[in-house]
């Protein structure tokens, strides 16, 4: 008759469970906090309920039944329990994911605080005459363009590019336009603001653009596609904007700012509550100043 081999008791999940249950009962007693450090008590109110209902329907598009609910009251029991145990062991300390996310959540509440104050038209009006170059409104261009290709010989193109607008005879003239080489580039844009003109030519094109006469072919012009002859049919110029036009958009950034602001007040509140030192590799100590 076979004997099954003994299990050593350091392997038993008994054992295991009885040491954890130990060691913090050690730690609590060392701590001399038997209630860990939000107390013993612990208080389900029906606002919690009513959250916790209404959380489970909007996942299941229905109420829970009473067993249901009373499941998810258990559940948050055991969330809370394993929460003020976690905390009275000081797990929370040394996990970065934590730490990050407690910051955020402070920083979520000082938001909120910025989020309820309401901008007046002047302030509003302020914001936009200390940032007018981040909503001003850009030139747009109605023109045609012909390209003529380097193919490696960028003097070729330009002299090819010369060659057609000298044939042109009258360079005021928007057509006949000049022969150009095959292009998958537009021939002719019609009220494009400057961004857009940068996107699809590039910012080399743009600036030989910004120079062109209205109403004349211009001097060969260079772009990362090769060598160009240009003709502005139109060029309306750009101009700072009135906040009706750009409201929502002043809105938007004034807001984010206005958070940025009230964060950046409430920490330095929250910091002159400390002393802060850093050490060198000697055990020297600097008081942290900030930055700079």
């Amino acid at each position: 008759m076979s004997s099954r081999p003994k299990r050593s008791i350091l392997r038993e999940p008994l054992f295991h469970f009885l040491a954890l249950g130990a060691l913090l009962f050690v730690i609590g007693w060392a701590t001399g906090d038997e209630q860990g450090p939000m107390g013993s008590r612990i208080v389900v109110s029906p606002g919690q309920v009513d959250r916790l209902a209404a959380s489970f329907a909007a996942t299941w598009q229905r109420p829970p039944t009473e067993p249901e609910l009373q499941g998810l009251v258990e559940d948050h029991i055991r969330e809370e329990v394993y929460f003020r145990e976690a905390l009275a062991l000081g797990l929370d300390r040394d996990d970065i994911i934590i730490r990050r996310r407690l910051r955020q959540k402070v920083e979520f509440l000082t938001q909120d605080l910025a989020d309820a104050v309401e901008p007046t038209d002047e302030e509003l009006q302020a914001f936009l005459d200390e940032h007018v170059d981040d909503y001003r409104i850009p030139d747009v261009y109605t023109f045609s363009q012909r390209l003529f290709r380097t193919d490696g010989d960028p003097e070729g193109a330009r002299t090819s590019a010369e060659a057609a607008l000298d044939a042109l005879g009258d360079p005021t003239a928007p057509e006949p336009a000049p022969q150009g080489d095959p292009s998958m580039l537009p021939a002719r844009l019609e009220g494009a603001p400057s961004r857009e003109v940068a996107r699809v030519f590039g910012e080399q094109f743009l600036a030989g653009l910004e120079a062109a006469g209205v109403g004349r072919w211009s001097p060969p012009t260079e772009s990362g596609y090769g060598v160009h002859l240009i003709y502005v049919h139109e060029r309306i110029r750009g101009r700072p904007p009135t906040l009706d036009e750009v409201r929502p958009l002043v809105m938007r950034d004034w807001a984010t700012k206005q958070r940025t602001d009230v964060n950046d007040a409430v920490y330095e509140e929250m910091l002159g509550r400390y002393t802060v030192v850093v050490e060198d590799a000697d055990g020297n100590e600097q008081r942290w100043t900030g930055p700079g």
